[in-house]
């Protein structure tokens, strides 16, 4: 006697088998619906990844992926092997459990409209997960209750692919189970709020309409984007190495303060110093702190380019640590701080830790009214277009793991070379790879020495292309 859940897939194993056959006739609006949903994955997930995809179908999506090693996997062995023919580079499976499939883990697991379709999300959800890379991302994407009704009729009418019984998950079922399963939702978003190919009016309302409220309330799907929840580390989080790099651009009085103030973070910590345009002399003062502190590991680098951007790649680009940080050389956030900032990436409470100066009251001068203002308006600006809340853009120190930086530099070519501050390549660079962002409140203080480089008009102006460049790049794609 057969298991109610056999039963289950045994009746979409069928059903799917019918759709096969009909798939080279067929034809309705979910072509269409399919191009977005694809163009959308291909955003989130860069090339030349190992992917994994569940209810595969015919392999359209997951192949349009360009993985280096690619798996489908369907409950319909008609689907397979119409996937295998139209895409013989990637591999294909046929199975209705993933205990069945070869042990390997993926940088990326996909479920695009599959967990409708399930008979046990969570169990699914915790098969996915052993076979998830420990920094890898499981993306799906599952239909709105609202368009439960009109997906119907647009089946009898025969312009959608005929489907069984779903299951009419909402957002918060989903990301519950998530949770349950071992998982931690980075972001959710919504999709396509017109699934029929009508010039100009679809693209209008699937990339700059539904952007907005109360429009993406009535989107067809849900996307979700998640991450294994971070076991703490046995050893403390003490066993990874540390490297701060601190651009110094007329910083003379403070570099003396830099050496005293820097703690030893995590197993070891290098100083990476990058100076260059300085009109006192900051870099005779790093020279002549690293003689007298022979004890702490640290390096002075020489920029050929302009800009705290081109300082922090140079330095990055140099450094050995495990975690990569930024410290500004004015010391307005006191490097007693840092250690904060490690503890928080390597618990893994976050992928990218952004300091705040936006929570506790500053000193007096530290930060000009007008400039204030600038900060929170941008804020809020910035928060909607990465989809993730993030506080203070402009603060100077962040932190993160060198192996996720490398491939914010490996995948820069999509934003190219935009941003003089540094702060908003790595911003980006983060969002685009779906890294958690977390917020640190730090104290921020006045300069004891120096002038800040901030030019408020024109750097203002220049954070005004930011948003034009983020909201083109990032969210109305």
């Amino acid at each position: 006697m057969i298991s109610s859940q056999e039963q289950f897939y045994q009746e979409r194993s069928s059903h799917w088998d019918k759709v096969a056959n009909k798939l080279e006739k067929w034809r309705g609006w979910s072509g269409y619906y399919q191009k977005r949903i694809s163009q959308i994955y291909q955003f989130n997930i860069p090339p030349g990844q190992e992917v994994m995809e569940i209810g595969c179908g015919s392999g359209n999506l997951l192949a349009s992926l360009n993985p280096s090693f690619g798996l489908g996997i369907d409950i319909s062995e008609k689907m397979i092997s119409r996937a295998q023919k139209l895409h013989p580079e990637i591999n294909f499976q046929h199975s209705t459990a993933l205990d069945k499939v070869a042990s390997r883990k993926f940088d990326f697991i996909v479920l695009s409209d599959t967990i409708n379709d399930l008979w046990d999300v969570q169990e699914m959800f915790e098969s996915t997960h052993k076979m998830l890379k420990p920094d890898g991302r499981i993306i799906l994407n599952f239909y709105s209750r609202l368009w439960e009704f009109p997906l119907r009729a647009a089946t009898a009418l025969n312009i959608a692919k005929p489907t069984l019984l779903q299951n009419w998950l909402t957002k918060e079922d989903t990301s519950n189970l998530l949770n349950l399963s071992g998982f931690e939702v980075i972001r959710h978003w919504e999709e396509v709020l017109l699934p029929l190919p009508i010039p100009i009016l679809a693209p209008f309302c699937n990339k700059f309409l539904i952007r907005f409220w109360p429009f993406h309330l009535l989107a067809m799907t849900h996307f979700m984007v998640a991450k294994k929840k971070t076991e703490p580390d046995p050893s403390g989080n003490n066993g990874y190495s540390t490297s701060i790099v601190i651009p110094a651009r007329n910083e003379e009085g403070n570099i003396k303060q830099a050496f005293e103030r820097i703690q030893c973070i995590g197993k070891s910590t290098e100083i990476i110093f990058i100076e260059g345009n300085s009109s006192d002399n900051t870099g005779e003062e790093i020279d002549k702190q690293i003689k007298a502190h022979p004890h702490q590991k640290a390096v002075h680098l020489k920029q050929s380019g302009k800009g705290k951007g081109d300082a922090v790649r140079l330095g990055f680009s140099e450094a050995k640590g495990d975690v990569l940080m930024i410290l500004d050389a004015d010391l307005t956030m006191a490097p007693e701080d840092l250690p904060r900032f490690y503890a928080a990436l390597t618990s893994g409470a976050g992928d990218f830790i952004n300091g705040v100066r936006l929570v506790y009251p500053m000193e007096k001068q530290a930060m000009r009214f007008l400039n204030l203002l600038g900060n929170k308006a941008f804020t809020l600006i910035f928060s909607f277009l990465i989809g993730q809340p993030i506080k203070d853009t402009l603060c100077g120190t962040k932190v993160l793991w060198r192996r996720d930086y490398q491939k914010i530099a490996d995948n820069r070519q999509y934003f190219g070379d935009f941003d003089p501050f540094g702060d908003y390549d790595l911003i980006f660079g983060a969002t685009k790879l779906n890294l958690k962002i977390v917020d640190m409140p730090i104290r921020y203080r006045e300069r004891t020495y120096g002038t800040t480089n901030i030019q408020r008009w024109k750097h203002g102006w220049l954070l005004l292309k930011m948003v034009i460049f983020a909201a083109r790049r990032l969210k109305f794609i």
